[in-house]
Formats: structure tokens, C-alpha cells, sequence
């Protein structure tokens, strides 16, 4: 068995706060890396920041600040979210790191450079300040940037490209074989009908004079590196690729790539093309979720329907959040948010849910003086109800399929609450320890289950069951 896990996010732009949509992705993130770690896999999980660019260096100018100062303060807001939504990242990797990334940055421009896949010239087209991307005609819908609705700018200046159009062939043969599998499937075939159009070759540099702000090219001190070859290379610069360490050979090729639909062009053929140059395997899984909305709507400053990550938390709490963001978005789909729809599934699923089976079993074992034994197994109805829970639950985290994993384990949920109606521990009768005993049984199990997706509600349960203390789990709103 592969006795190594290594998942990533991708690195957030800098140029604004965290987003929900981030917040979702980080979670997602982490329910592999704790799920892997649950299992004994010795378990690398990344995060970062991509700090470079024209929109940053712009959106800098306007506030008076340099650049650096600009992207720390940023990052201090996603530090914060991370700790905030108990994200478990073994590291935190940044662009503007000139120790651990800007080598590896230059040294895999070296390597594109000695496979003769680098050339200079004039290019001349559509560049999209909010993308921060060149764009060709069939990317334009009635002549706009379809992501920012705004005409791009029409450029022409000497950049250094990369020869992507090389790669093409054997692109498509990884993605069709699954060599590098697309999740979910409707992904794959999107990607897949994007290369029978062909594939270009891409700019990988800026002039000095569009973009200082951003790292060297190597022996050119007029052209600075593009997000491509700056950006996606985090991916190894964390792991020690420049220096070729222990962490580089353990860990390296990824497990998974966690990324949004809107990036999945740039993971799946531009990063498998740069690797495939550099004589470098490929990350073995990408796995795209789609965006949250907000009533229905893409979310929007100009709507002023945005939802602040840091608000919800500071309101709710850590565990609801991540419960509401895995249980009720869709993990490859679009997902709708509104307060209304979070505060019902919180007090259905959590305050009355779980939060009432755990409430009820301290409180009946209390009662009656019911200690729990962790060796001692229950009766063959409860244990084939969680024996179907775990191996259910394993087979869809395997799928990346978060929604219906929590489902199950609420499905174990009202499986108690239904036995306990049917067998009434209240009342004194023969089995009545015994039926206490199975509901702080299957309490503990569900508590295992629960450690990937709320670490912190899971650790309570546990800590409840042992000592037989009765807490509140989550107050209804």
C-alpha cells in the first residue's frame, strides 16, 4: 500500500481577502489530509499565496503601498483563515519567498530551456488585466473576458513562450487513460474537447516595463517570469525540488491537486506540460469544484451579496461552517448560500441532530451510572450499522464525494435515534445498560467518523464519552 498522501490546494491571489469560495476549497483540502493521516499515511498537505503580478502591483499603487507591504498584509488574512477553519497544512508556500521558492522557479526555467522549449518573440493579442492572462479570439464571448465581462487590452510586446503545442499528443493520452485522472468525469471531457481544438503555444514572460513586479528571467533582466511557470511550480518549490531533498523524493508526484473549475485549463495541460518538459512525473488526481452562490447569484461586490468567511465564523463557530460547506454544496458543483438555509441545516443536523444523540446518551449513562469500555464490542444490530457506515464512508472520501459521506454518518444518526424510540432506555428493563451502552458505543464511532470533516466536534464527542461529562454540543440558532 502507498504509505504517502500529498494533497494541495491551490495558492490564493493576493489581491483581496479570502473568500468563501477559498474557505471551501481549504476544507475540502483537509478532510483528505486528515482522512489520510486517520489511515496512517505519512501525510504532506499545502496551501499558499500567489503574490505576483500586474492587478497586485496596481491594486498597491492605489492604496499607497509597496507591493510587499501590500501582499503581507493580505497573507496575514489568510493565515487567519486557515486557523480559523482548523486546517491542518503542513505548509504555507509563497511566491514572493526568494529562499524556497525563487530557486525553484529559476532552476525549472532552466530545465524548459535545455529540452529547447523555450523561444522568444513578438506576440501580439488580447491580455486580461483580471485575469491576469493572454486570451485568444475563441476565448472572447461578443468580444469580452467571459470571467470579468470587460474588453481585454490589445498588446504587442517580445515575451518569452513556451512550446505547449509539443505536449498536446501526450496530454490527451493521460487525461483519456486516466494516467492523470480529471474529477469529476464532466471535467475530464471538458478538458478533453478543449484539446481536440488544439493547443497553442503560451507565454510564459512579461516585459520589465508591464510587469515588474514578479521574479527574473534568468539571464534576461527585461522579462519577468509569468504566473505559469512562477505559480503552479509551488507545487514542488514546497517540497525542497531545487535542493532535490527527502521531503521532494517522498512526496512528489501529488495525490491530488484541489483547484476551482475556473483554473482547471492552467492544471491540467499548462502544469502537466511544464512537468512533462522537465522530466518530471505528473500529479496523479485534479480535482475541480465549481463556485459558491449567493440566492442564486455569482457573488458580487457590486451586489453586495458576498459572504465574509471571517463573519460566519465569528458568529457560528468553526465546525458548522465546514459542516454547511461540505453537506450542503455540491463538492463538483455550484452550491447556493444564504443564512436562512444555514441556520436550518444547523439546527436540524447539528443542534438536533448530533448534537441531541450525544446529549441524550451522556445524559441516560449518567443517569443509570453507565461507564464506557472502548474494548468492549456492542450488540450485531449496532455493529453492522457501523460497520456499513465506515466502509460506506471510506468508498465515497475515495470519490471525493463529501456531501454523501456526511450523509452517511447522519444516516447513522437517525439510525440511533430511531433504535432508541424503538428500544426506550428510559425505562427499566433487563438490557437496559446494555442499550445505554450501545448508544455510547455507537456515539464513539460516529466520533471516529467524524474526525476528517469536524476535528473539533469530533475530539468533544470522544472527550464526552470517555469521562461520561455531558456539554452541550451546539446551541440551536
Amino acid at each position: 500500500m502507498n504509505s504517502k498522501f500529498y494533497v494541495t490546494t491551490s495558492i490564493a491571489y493576493t489581491n483581496a481577502p479570502p473568500h468563501i469560495g477559498f474557505a471551501l476549497e481549504l476544507i475540502q483540502a483537509d478532510v483528505l489530509a486528515r482522512h489520510n493521516r486517520e489511515k496512517g499515511k505519512e501525510t504532506f498537505f499545502l496551501t499558499g499565496t500567489d503574490e505576483h503580478g500586474q492587478k497586485i502591483a496596481k491594486k498597491a499603487k492605489e492604496e499607497g503601498k509597496k507591493p510587499q507591504d501590500f501582499v503581507d498584509e493580505i497573507v496575514d488574512d489568510f493565515h487567519e483563515l486557515i486557523d480559523q477553519l482548523n486546517i491542518s497544512n503542513d505548509d504555507f508556500i509563497r511566491t514572493t519567498d526568494k529562499e524556497k521558492h525563487w530557486p525553484t522557479v529559476q532552476l525549472l526555467w532552466k530545465k524548459l530551456e535545455e529540452n529547447g522549449d523555450l523561444y522568444k518573440k513578438k506576440y501580439s493579442g488580447y491580455y486580461c488585466v483580471g485575469c491576469e492572462a493572454f486570451l485568444t479570439e475563441k476565448d472572447l464571448v461578443d468580444g469580452v473576458c467571459p470571467n470579468h465581462e470587460e474588453k481585454p487590452e490589445e498588446v504587442e510586446e517580445e515575451n518569452y513562450f513556451f512550446k505547449l503545442s509539443e505536449y498536446e499528443d501526450e496530454i490527451k493520452k493521460l487525461i483519456s487513460e486516466d494516467s492523470l485522472r480529471v474529477i469529476p468525469e464532466g471535467r475530464k471531457k471538458e478538458i478533453l474537447s478543449f484539446l481536440k481544438e488544439g493547443l497553442e503555444d503560451v507565454s510564459v514572460s512579461r516585459s520589465r516595463e508591464k510587469l515588474e513586479w514578479g521574479i527574473p528571467v534568468p539571464g534576461d533582466e527585461d522579462q519577468r517570469m509569468y504566473v505559469w511557470v512562477d505559480a503552479l511550480s509551488n507545487y514542488i518549490s514546497a517540497l525542497g525540488y531545487v535542493d532535490d531533498d527527502d521531503k521532494f523524493k517522498k512526496f512528489w508526484p501529488a495525490d491530488v491537486h484541489c483547484i476551482g473549475k475556473d483554473i482547471l485549463r492552467f492544471h491540467s495541460v499548462i502544469w502537466i506540460g511544464l512537468l512533462l518538459s522537465a522530466g518530471l512525473e505528473i500529479p496523479k488526481n485534479i480535482f475541480v469544484h465549481g463556485f459558491i452562490t449567493s440566492e442564486g447569484k455569482k457573488m458580487s461586490k457590486s451586489l453586495g451579496n458576498v459572504v465574509d468567511p471571517f463573519e460566519l465564523l465569528k458568529e457560528y463557530g468553526t465546525d458548522p461552517v465546514r459542516y454547511y460547506l461540505l453537506s450542503a454544496i455540491p463538492p463538483t458543483g455550484d452550491g447556493d448560500f444564504t443564512l436562512e438555509k444555514f441556520k436550518d441545516k444547523y439546527n436540524a443536523d447539528l443542534a438536533d441532530g448530533l448534537g441531541n444523540l450525544v446529549s441524550r446518551t451522556i445524559g441516560l449513562a449518567q443517569k443509570k451510572g453507565v461507564e464506557f469500555d472502548k474494548d468492549r464490542s456492542a450488540g450485531a444490530e449496532i455493529m453492522k450499522r457501523v460497520s456499513k457506515a465506515k466502509k460506506e464512508t471510506e468508498k465515497l472520501l475515495s470519490k471525493y464525494e463529501y456531501k454523501k459521506s456526511l450523509k452517511e454518518i447522519w444516516d447513522l444518526i437517525h439510525f440511533m435515534d430511531r433504535y432508541i424510540e424503538k428500544k426506550k432506555p428510559w425505562e427499566e428493563s433487563w438490557e437496559q445498560e446494555k442499550i445505554i451502552f450501545e448508544m455510547m458505543y455507537a456515539c464513539y464511532q460516529i466520533h471516529e467518523l467524524l474526525i476528517p470533516f469536524l476535528p473539533e466536534t469530533a475530539k468533544k464527542v470522544k472527550t464526552q464519552i470517555e469521562n461520561c461529562e455531558k456539554e452541550i454540543l451546539f446551541q440551536k440558532i
